[in-house]
């Protein structure tokens, strides 16, 4: 099992909730203990948190426990694999006091343009999923 962070599209009441977590155990909310530049950016208007510890602002999100078999649907679903998209570790302090977790990060490629940011609690309705795309 592992922790998971999630910051953005993943939280309960966004679109790729159902599809990622909804069957794993909810740990409570939680946020980055160090800051990380967060920004709604590119055509899609998704949430990008830049690795980039020190930058920014403290991220609040929610906290997972995920099996690991469940990981390549996360990572589906986040775009890892694609150039820029990828898991880093970080720590987290909330519910459950200070642990470390996966969180997904993105790099500058995934910029253009930039809608927002530096944000810290991620509450923007403007993403477009897969499935509303052209």
């Amino acid at each position: 099992m592992l922790n998971v962070f999630v910051y953005g599209t993943l939280k309960r009441g966004f679109p790729f909730y159902e599809q990622g977590l909804a069957g794993a155990r909810f740990l409570g909310t939680a946020q980055t203990v160090e800051p990380y530049p967060m920004l709604i950016a590119g055509d899609i208007y998704g949430p990008v948190m830049l690795d980039r510890p020190g930058e920014g602002l403290r991220v609040h999100g929610e906290l997972y426990d995920v099996d690991e078999a469940d990981m390549p649907t996360l990572d589906a679903l986040e775009g890892v694999g694609s150039p820029g998209s990828f898991r880093s570790t970080l720590l987290v302090e909330g519910d459950l006091g200070r642990v470390e977790a996966v969180g997904f990060m993105k790099a500058e490629n995934w910029l253009d343009p930039i809608h927002a940011g530096p944000i810290d609690d991620y509450q923007d309705r403007r993403f477009i999923p897969p499935w509303e795309r052209d």
